[in-house]
């Protein structure tokens, strides 16, 4: 399939199911940690988590079947410490923080500009709120291309590897606003 062979849209209800079918496939594939509900409890709400609240949206990315092959999600809960450093915690509050979450696309469509497209969505949708004045995201650089991907478009602002004792070897990014 060619990029134009897909769309991305809000999710409707009749999406969310797909939708969370590649999210948990992602988190059982590619993090190996399966579902871990003080992790993953926004993919079973997600309407609680990103159809209902004002400021939170949820995308899906559809093939030219109809299926959803992508996801990307956005909220306004800043990183919380724990288990977050306190220094990341403080740098973006929630409220006045966008969250880019689940940007997720099936391996057998990935490297197709899929996730790029996806985050250039939900950063439209964080400048068009107003009222965000930072946008965070946090990647496991064990996932086979995350960190590549988000160093392409973000800055490092703490890379837990760094840390005394690794902390639990994540790298946490600021993504430009605007």
């Amino acid at each position: 399939m060619r990029i134009d062979d897909y769309s991305i849209r809000t999710a409707a209800h009749a999406d969310l199911d797909a939708a969370r079918a590649v999210m948990l496939d992602t988190v059982y594939r590619d993090f190996g940690t399966g579902y871990v509900p003080r992790w993953h409890g926004d993919i079973i709400d997600l309407v609680g988590a990103y159809v209902e609240p004002a400021r939170h949206t949820l995308l899906v990315a559809v093939d030219g079947d109809g299926g959803v092959v992508g996801t990307g999600a956005l909220d306004s809960r800043g990183p919380a410490h724990p288990p977050n450093p306190v220094r990341v915690a403080e740098r973006y509050p929630s409220g006045v923080t966008a969250q880019l979450r689940r940007v997720y696309v099936r391996p057998e469509h990935r490297r197709r500009g899929l996730a790029r497209r996806l985050v250039d969505e939900l950063m439209a949708f964080a400048v068009a709120d107003g009222g965000y004045r930072a946008v965070y995201l946090h990647t496991d650089p064990a996932v086979t291309g995350a960190e590549p991907f988000w160093r392409s478009l973000a800055k490092v602002v703490h890379d837990e590897r760094e840390d005394v004792g690794g902390g639990q070897g994540i790298v946490h990014f600021d993504v430009p606003l605007g």
